[in-house]
């Protein structure tokens, strides 16, 4: 990659976080699903299916096809030998971030995965933080123009950053020098979750990233950025609203809702004839790139225009009751979100590092090996039919 020059403006998120790779492809919706009960129904359904009627069932693209040949994704146990011959078990469905704020369960077989980006896979661990460049945020919306998530992301288009170029956070996904330039000026050592924080409530449209050598103003930065960061992640202690504002199922959900309607003046959640309180305007009203999530949220699990026959149609009989806790928890974490908007805004950058400044500190521009994925191979990973690669 060619060298820029640097002026004196904030640096890019693509140099502060240099290695990025594109979002993982599905080409095929049913792989994934918000239950995984259904995923492992599915995959039955498609074992138990033998010629056209199989190669029909898996809804084959350019890309894959059940005679397609390809290697293990990283970490997982699945398969390998041709999908037009396999009997097995479905692999055990991991956890995912599908769209923004909505986790859901995917079956992880690269057979089944038009682009998996195996480079993605080698480095998610419990450790990993993946930041998500979100698409076509509206200016001045409020909305977040970063994802974090310790999932991994198939939140399409934006690029996926990794914190972490290794497993197990051995080696910071940041320009080489910087962490030592922000010790520099800022008295003491940053670690790379407090780089990330900051990011998350300082970045600016068009993905630029103020730096503060000020340690009062990092601080309050880095603080705020780790709330975004845990109520995004929802790691550990889950998300809730104080109680007088916490929303409760005032009446129960139909076992097969298909309309949800919000009454602003009662902060009511009415889906059929169930009703959910108090929600928030703030939640409801919450958008990304001009789709209101919740809604999004609901018709994803509604199930919309499916053609006959497609294994998407395979899914709850009934609604789930840990659909519902998902739902209470988003409501809050979409609530907390919005409240954190007006700090967020009154970030006002002083004593700024600026990209020119990282040019001189040799910060910047960052060597072309940055940006392509660190050399990752833990174990062998198991290649087509069953064969090993040479190393």
């Amino acid at each position: 990659m060619p060298s820029v020059p640097y002026d004196a403006d904030a640096p890019l998120l693509a140099d502060l976080m240099p290695w990025s790779v594109a979002p993982p492809r599905l080409g095929r919706g049913w792989p994934t699903a918000p239950d995984a009960a259904s995923l492992k129904a599915r995959w039955d359904a498609l074992m138990k299916a033998e010629g056209p009627d199989r190669e029909a069932l898996f809804e084959p693209t350019r890309s894959r096809t059940p005679h397609s040949a390809v290697g293990q994704l990283p970490g997982q146990d699945s398969g390998t030998e041709k999908l037009v011959h396999t009997t097995g078990p479905c692999p055990e469905p991991v956890r995912v971030l599908l769209a923004p704020f909505d986790e859901q369960w995917l079956i992880p077989d690269h057979r089944l995965i038009d682009a998996a980006r195996p480079e993605l896979w080698r480095v998610a661990d419990e450790r990993q933080v993946f930041v998500v460049e979100a698409a076509a945020v509206r200016p001045d919306s409020g909305e977040p123009l970063l994802l974090a998530s310790s999932l991994l992301p198939l939140v399409r288009p934006g690029r996926v950053r990794p914190l972490y170029r290794r497993p197990g956070a051995t080696e910071p996904n940041l320009a080489p020098g910087l962490l030592d330039h922000l010790a520099d000026r800022l008295g003491h050592r940053p670690d790379p979750l407090d780089v990330l924080a900051w990011t998350l409530v300082a970045v600016r449209p068009g993905l630029t990233v103020p730096l503060t050598a000020d340690p009062e103003l990092w601080f309050r930065g880095t603080e705020l950025g780790r709330r975004v960061l845990w109520l995004m992640r929802r790691d550990g202690q889950r998300p809730k609203l104080p109680g007088g504002r916490r929303p409760y199922v005032r009446s129960p959900l139909p076992s097969r809702p298909s309309t949800v309607h919000y009454d602003r003046d009662e902060e009511t959640l009415q889906v059929d004839d169930g009703r959910i309180s108090p929600v928030p305007p703030e939640a409801w009203d919450f958008e990304m790139g001009g789709v209101r999530l919740l809604e999004q949220w609901f018709a994803v699990r509604m199930g919309g225009a499916i053609e006959p026959g497609a294994l998407e149609l395979i899914r709850p009989a009934t609604w789930p009751q840990t659909w519902t806790s998902e739902l209470l928890e988003l409501v809050a974490v979409l609530t907390l979100l919005t409240e954190l908007r007006p700090q967020q805004a009154g970030l006002t950058v002083t004593d700024p590092i600026a990209a020119a400044e990282l040019q001189t500190a040799g910060v910047l521009p960052v060597p072309d090996s940055a940006r392509r994925p660190a050399s990752v191979l833990d174990h062998h990973e198991e290649g087509p039919e069953g064969q090993f690669p040479l190393i």
